[in-house]
């Protein structure tokens, strides 16, 4: 003769494992997406400071006597480079700059440093990114 089997009633087991369970999975999502974003907005950054110094190699002083245009100032590379590019960062919170080593002819050296203070989205501290990107200048 065969024994039906005998379930114990878990009344609430469910609820208690789900009140414990959900809020890490949150958490963990959560800081998955915020981490995300950080490393989006370093990535950002790191690109301006890359794209600003590449603009500021190629429009040095050789390049004023060739084209008869101004070569690049650190508020020519801001305008035609930095802010046109920042579209995924607040402008209020970007803050830049540049520096030519010894000067902006052919040889020398251009850096150019993009610092970029991020307010995270889930009432962590303010992080302050930075990239600095050096080339020489080219033209």
């Amino acid at each position: 003769m065969l024994q039906g089997t005998h379930h114990r009633r878990r009344r609430g087991a469910i609820i208690l494992e789900s009140a414990i369970i959900y809020p890490l999975t949150f958490l963990l999502i959560l800081g998955l997406v915020i981490g995300a974003m950080g490393v989006f907005r370093y990535q950002e950054v790191a690109s301006l400071a890359r794209e600003a110094t590449r603009y500021a190699s190629v429009h040095g002083s050789k390049y004023q006597q060739v084209t008869g245009k101004p070569a690049a100032t650190a508020t020519d590379i801001h305008d035609n480079v930095i802010v046109p590019r920042a579209v995924a960062l607040d402008p209020s919170k970007l803050t830049y700059s540049v520096s030519w080593n010894p000067d902006n002819k052919p040889g020398s050296t251009v850096s150019v440093t993009i610092n970029y203070s991020w307010v995270p989205e889930a009432f962590l501290p303010i992080l302050n990114l930075s990239s600095t990107a050096t080339e020489t200048m080219a033209y």
